[in-house]
């Protein structure tokens, strides 16, 4: 469901950091989800172009490999690691498939992961796949579309996306097109919201505990830069939400 549509993003791709709702929502709530990651090891899962594999490897984990089905999106991610060389790993790979790694990591993050799952089946796969690839207790952090998002709720235009239901729904929940409103040109992609309990239990089915939901924040960057009544609207309705377990 992903792959052909990443393929033609690229580099575009890292514009998405710079619009109000990623700036200073997602990253830093992602962020200080994850928290210290000092001398730990990270698999980034559904990397894109690295953005989270580098900010993670400069706050300093010791080891990241970041893997993408997208061949285009691995080419963007080793590009910039040229011009901005952290140290990081990268490959082209498919969580629900992938290949036994060559170590166990402290922690995995699976930002717009989970939620490409063709179906409950691949959902399951991707999540033992992930379980295989964490030490016994590491962390797994995820990020995706609320599970109950409400599509009648304010606009999210004014945070640089619009998020729309297209009809119709897979195995695991709706169909969504999510629209980041790059200048000069948006980029839209289709996915899905995957019911809460199609997570859940998917996660625990390949062996995770400790399912923790965790809400979006706004960072007081953002507060300064915007005023705390913009916020208000994204804050009441946040379309986006995070999930903490353990291996």
């Amino acid at each position: 469901m992903g792959v052909q549509q990443y393929d033609g993003i690229g580099e575009a791709f890292e514009g998405f950091k710079a619009l109000p709702l990623t700036r200073y929502g997602e990253v830093p709530s992602f962020l200080g989800l994850v928290g210290d990651v000092s001398g730990r090891s990270i698999l980034d899962l559904a990397c894109g172009t690295g953005f989270y594999s580098r900010e993670f490897k400069r706050r300093g984990a010791t080891d990241v490999l970041g893997v993408d089905i997208s061949v285009e999106m691995i080419a963007a991610a080793r590009a910039i690691e040229r011009r901005d060389p952290p140290d990081v790993r990268y490959e082209v790979g498919d969580v629900a498939e992938l290949r036994p790694l060559d170590r166990q990591f402290d922690i995995a993050l699976a930002v717009q992961c989970l939620n490409y799952a063709e179906d409950i089946a691949a959902m399951e796969r991707m999540c033992r796949a992930i379980h295989r690839s964490l030490v016994p207790g590491g962390e797994l952090f995820v990020l995706a579309q609320k599970p109950d998002y409400r599509f009648d709720c304010p606009s999210l235009e004014e945070y640089g996306f619009r998020c729309e239901p297209i009809g119709g729904e897979i195995e695991t929940g709706p169909r969504v097109r999510v629209t980041a409103l790059l200048d000069p040109r948006p980029i839209s992609i289709v996915g899905a919201a995957p019911r809460r309990e199609v997570y859940e239990e998917s996660l625990r089915a390949a062996g995770f505990t400790a399912l923790e939901w965790v809400p979006l924040g706004v960072s007081e960057a953002g507060i300064r830069a915007f005023g705390r009544e913009f916020w208000a609207d994204l804050l009441a309705h946040p379309p986006l939400e995070m999930l903490r377990c353990r291996a």
